[in-house]
C-alpha cells in the first residue's frame, strides 16, 4: 500500500476517534443542557438560571469528598482575596453573633482607613451610603463596604455610650487596598506593632500563624529575621489554622529544617507527583527548641509543618489531635475565571510515609491527623477557651491613640432620620483611654498574659525548658523517612 494512502488511513482514524470521545464527554453535558432548558421553559414559577446552575453544579459536587466544592461568582472573588490575604476595602473585622441584630465591629484593623475615621470594636453598622443594613446579613454588609479603591463609602454606626445610651455617628471612609496578616505575635505595643515574644516571658518567642496565604511564608521569614534566634525557645501556635497553600506550609518548615523530606503528593493510582525537600540553611538555629500548638481546627497546611517538624524530631507538639485533611484541592477556573471548582486533586504524605486524612467513618482509635508527642496532650475546658478567645481578641485591638488622630470630619451626610454627625461622640470609655494615652498620662494596656491563662501554652513552654521541644521522640512517628 502507498505511504500516502497509510497517512490518510491513520489521519482518518485519528480524527474519528477524537469525535468518538468527544461525542462521550459531550452526552452528560447534553443531558445537563437539556435539563436546564426543560426547566427554563416549563417549569411552573420564573426561577433564576444563576441558581439553577449553581444548585446543578453543588449536586456533582456532592459525591466527591467534603472538600470538593464550586465556587460560584458571588464567593470566587472572596475566597481569591482570602488566598492573597489583600482586598479593597475599609480594612475592619466584623461579626454577626444574633442575626437579628445589626453587624458589629469586633475591630479596625491598624492603619486601615475604617481605624482613621473613627470606627472602634462594638460599634453596629445601621446603615451604608443611606441604606438601612440593621437587618442585613453579614455577607451583604461584607460586600456594600467592599468596592473600587478610592471611592468613598459613607457609614453610620451606632455606639453605646458610658451611660449605656445608644448614638449615631456618621463617617466617611475612603477605600483603599486592605493587607491581612497572617503572622502575629502576643500582644501589640504602644505603636500597635505585633511582638513577638511571649507578655509573660520575653525570651521566648511566640508566632502565631492564622492562616498560609500568598505572603504567610514572607511574613514569617521578617519576623524571624528580625528575632535573629535571640530567644531560648520558639513557640508556633497553630491552633484554629485550617490551612492554605501547600507551597506556604512547605517554605516554612524549610526556615526550620536543613535537609530531609518535608512532604509528598500522590495523585490517582498512588503515582507521586511531587515531592518536597528542606534545603540547606534554616532561620532558626537548630540548636532553638521548638513547641508546635494544634488543636482541633488545625488541618491541611498546618498538619503538614506539625508533621512535619515532628517526624524529624525539630518539635515537640502540643495540645490535641489535629483535623485530619490528607488531602490536596487544586482550585480550577470555570467560566473564564468567573467562578471555579475546588477539586482534590492528590493526597499528601509526611516524611514518615503516612497520610493523615481522616475518612468519613474514622474512629477515635484509627490513625489518622497529627497527635501530639507523648505526654504533651493537654485540651481547654470551654470556660477557658471562651476566656482565651477573649484575650487572643483583646490583643489584637489597635491601640487608638497610637495608630492616628480620630477623624470626625467636619462636613459628614446626615442620615435620612434626621440624625447629624456628632463630634461628642467618640466620649465613651475606650475613646477617654486614648485621650488620656495622647496626653502622656496613660500608660500602654496590654491584655492579660497568656501564661497564666493558657494550660497549652504553659506545657509548650514547660518542653521547652527540659529541652524535649530539640529531641523528643515522636509517639505517632517512630522512623522518619529518609530525604
Amino acid at each position: 500500500m502507498p505511504s500516502r494512502n497509510l497517512n490518510i488511513i491513520l489521519l482518518t482514524f485519528c480524527f474519528s476517534l477524537l469525535c468518538y470521545l468527544t461525542h462521550r464527554r459531550a452526552k452528560p453535558a447534553m443531558l445537563v443542557g437539556d435539563a436546564l432548558d426543560l426547566i427554563h421553559h416549563h417549569y411552573v414559577d420564573p426561577i433564576d438560571e444563576e441558581r439553577l446552575l449553581t444548585a446543578a453544579m453543588n449536586g456533582m459536587t456532592s459525591i466527591l469528598d467534603q472538600n470538593c466544592e464550586y465556587i460560584p461568582l458571588d464567593a470566587y472573588a472572596s475566597f481569591q482575596d482570602s488566598m492573597s490575604q489583600e482586598f479593597a476595602g475599609i480594612g475592619i473585622y466584623v461579626e454577626q453573633p444574633d442575626i437579628t441584630k445589626p453587624v458589629r465591629i469586633v475591630t479596625p484593623l491598624v492603619g486601615s482607613p475604617a481605624l482613621r475615621a473613627g470606627m472602634m470594636p462594638g460599634d453596629e453598622i445601621v446603615k451604608i451610603d443611606g441604606e438601612d443594613v440593621a437587618r442585613l446579613s453579614l455577607k451583604e454588609v461584607s460586600a456594600r463596604l467592599k468596592g473600587p479603591i478610592g471611592t468613598v463609602v459613607y457609614v453610620v454606626v451606632r455606639r453605646d455610650n458610658q451611660d449605656g445610651d445608644a448614638q449615631e455617628l456618621s463617617l466617611s471612609i475612603d477605600r483603599s487596598t486592605i493587607e491581612l496578616e497572617s503572622v502575629i505575635g502576643d500582644y501589640r505595643d504602644e505603636d500597635n506593632d505585633w511582638v513577638y515574644r511571649l507578655q509573660d516571658d520575653p525570651s521566648i518567642a511566640y508566632v502565631r500563624l492564622t492562616s498560609f496565604g500568598e505572603k504567610t511564608d514572607g511574613e514569617l521569614r521578617t519576623v524571624l529575621e528580625r528575632l535573629n534566634n535571640d530567644f531560648r525557645g520558639l513557640v508556633l501556635d497553630l491552633r484554629g489554622n485550617s490551612g492554605g497553600l501547600l507551597y506556604a506550609a512547605v517554605n516554612v518548615c524549610d526556615m526550620f529544617l536543613d535537609r530531609g523530606r518535608i512532604v509528598s503528593t500522590r495523585i490517582r493510582g498512588g503515582k507521586v507527583y511531587d515531592e518536597f525537600d528542606a534545603q540547606p540553611g534554616t532561620l532558626v538555629n537548630l540548636d532553638k527548641p521548638v513547641a508546635v500548638l494544634i488543636d482541633g481546627n488545625s488541618a491541611s497546611a498546618s498538619e503538614i509543618v506539625a508533621a512535619c517538624l515532628q517526624d524529624h524530631k525539630r518539635a515537640v507538639v502540643v495540645g490535641t489531635r489535629s483535623y485530619g485533611k490528607g488531602t490536596v484541592q487544586n482550585i480550577l477556573p470555570l467560566q473564564y475565571g468567573r467562578s471555579a471548582l475546588r477539586l482534590t486533586v492528590a493526597r499528601y504524605y509526611r516524611p514518615n510515609g503516612k497520610n493523615i486524612h481522616r475518612v468519613i467513618d474514622a474512629q477515635p482509635e484509627d490513625e489518622w491527623g497529627v497527635s501530639p508527642n507523648a505526654d504533651m496532650e493537654v485540651s481547654l475546658d470551654e470556660n477557658t477557651l471562651e476566656k482565651l478567645s477573649k484575650r487572643w481578641r483583646e490583643a489584637s485591638y489597635p491601640s487608638l491613640a497610637a495608630a492616628s488622630e480620630i477623624q470626625l470630619h467636619d462636613e459628614e451626610p446626615a442620615s435620612d432620620d434626621g440624625a447629624s454627625s456628632d463630634k461628642g461622640a467618640l466620649s465613651d470609655k475606650r475613646s477617654k483611654e486614648s485621650t488620656s494615652e495622647k496626653q502622656g498620662t496613660g500608660a500602654e494596656t496590654k491584655p492579660e498574659g497568656g501564661l497564666s491563662l493558657d494550660p497549652v501554652l504553659r506545657r509548650a513552654v514547660e518542653a521547652i525548658d527540659s529541652d524535649r521541644a530539640i529531641d523528643d521522640k515522636p509517639s505517632n512517628a517512630p522512623v522518619p523517612a529518609a530525604a
